[in-house]
């Protein structure tokens, strides 16, 4: 075999340096370095499966909103502006609610739409405002397209809660932005199985019963007065009690839901559950499992952007409020709007106004505010000098710095 020139021969070696043998650590180093490398490449690829999972799960049901504002495509950093969230609860059981609640779950008409919250987001400086409907408040109901593209019928007056049975979530969202004015740019449903789910996710939620207690038999709840972590059925049984609280109407039990809520976004904002990401995984899981979002909702990537949007909101401007509502002179078992008690509700919310309720924290006995165990610490995204729009009495609800314990109604 013929040698190459002396020019065209490569040296394995620099010349004119020194070889030293490879150590022990030296060794141990690069293998370590390899190590580390193969684990960040690992985490990586499970991070991006789980995103893609996720995403494909939550994409799967998704429903598109008719009418909804336009939206940007998702992207990193916070939401920018306002949007509007509806989150729908119905009635429908699953295989672990059905279990529980057996014959309640056969021969059903529905599925109704018996929980209707939106949750409004300002723009800077961030407020957050939900508001319940009532199940039976009387509402006009706009024409809707189905998911199969044909026409649901306009209807001039029907109960809140028939409207996802008429023509489904993107109806249900449609009609509450026609009554308040607000488009609604994402939306969410979640039926019994997912309330179940969802508690367990975190951990539970805790919540106070006043004296003397709270029994219902409707629905197998029993608790006696103190402090209680709710999870799984028993979260489910004090969501739907309505005889065991205040005067057993559905306006005591949006009050006693909106203590639950109140406590869980305390819950989900603290260090116990953003901080932990074991429990964010697991909820990201749990949320993607059992509810059915909006098309615009189901891009993990936008749930961390509407996330981002409400981290930093003090709890004094993160409220919860009752649609004010009258008796319908139709039917005393039946609500209408309060429209000019409506129209300062959502003045204030177009104006970007911190809210200062005064109709007190339920206008049917369903909770009783208390004295917060601590007092709470100053919180310096405040801004207690800036006027707040004064509701009328009419509108009742609960910020999240206060406190209530649902009032049992034994006897």
């Amino acid at each position: 075999m013929k040698k190459l020139p002396d020019a065209l021969q490569r040296s394995t070696v620099a010349r004119h340096a020194t070889l030293s043998s490879p150590t022990r650590t030296t060794t141990g180093l690069k293998l370590l370095g390899a190590a580390l490398g193969a684990v960040l490449v690992a985490a990586i690829a499970v991070t991006a499966f789980v995103v893609i999972d996720l995403a494909t799960r939550a994409t799967a049901d998704s429903v598109a909103l008719e009418g909804a504002p336009d939206i940007a495509p998702p992207a990193l950093g916070e939401f920018p502006g306002a949007f509007d969230l509806l989150l729908t609860g119905t009635d429908e059981c699953g295989e672990i609610s059905r279990q529980y609640l057996g014959e309640r779950c056969e021969g059903e008409e529905g599925p109704l739409n018996d929980a209707n919250l939106l949750v409004h987001v300002s723009e800077n400086p961030r407020r957050v405002t939900v508001i319940s409907f009532p199940r039976d408040l009387m509402l006009r109901v706009p024409s809707c397209t189905h998911e199969d593209g044909s026409e649901a019928s306009e209807m001039s007056k029907q109960p809140l809660n028939t409207v996802f049975a008429h023509a489904g979530l993107s109806c249900v969202a449609k009609t509450v932005g026609e009554l308040t004015g607000f488009p609604v740019g994402f939306a969410a449903k979640l039926s019994f199985d997912g309330v179940i789910e969802m508690t367990n996710a975190i951990g539970g939620v805790d919540i106070c019963i006043a004296e003397p207690g709270l029994s219902d038999e409707h629905t197998g709840l029993n608790l006696p007065a103190g402090m209680h972590t709710v999870q799984g059925v028993e979260a489910l049984q004090f969501l739907r009690t309505r005889h065991g609280v205040g005067d057993e109407s559905d306006l005591a039990r949006i009050s006693n839901q909106q203590q639950y809520m109140s406590r869980l976004a305390k819950k989900i904002l603290s260090a116990d559950v953003l901080g932990n990401p074991a429990t964010v995984l697991r909820l990201a899981n749990t949320v993607a499992e059992n509810i059915v979002p909006s098309a615009e909702l189901s891009n993990p990537l936008r749930l961390g952007q509407l996330a981002l949007a409400i981290r930093d909101v003090p709890f004094s401007d993160f409220v919860f409020v009752q649609f004010p509502t009258l008796t319908d002179p139709e039917d005393p078992d039946r609500v209408v709007a309060d429209e000019d008690a409506a129209a300062a509700l959502f003045a204030a919310l177009e104006a970007n106004q911190p809210l200062e309720l005064t109709g007190g924290v339920s206008p049917n006995e369903g909770v009783e505010e208390v004295t917060p165990s601590a007092e709470p610490a100053p919180d310096p995204t405040s801004t207690p000098d800036e006027e707040r729009a004064v509701l009328p009495s009419e509108i009742t609800g609960v910020t999240v710095e206060q406190e209530t314990c649902s009032a049992g109604n034994l006897r």
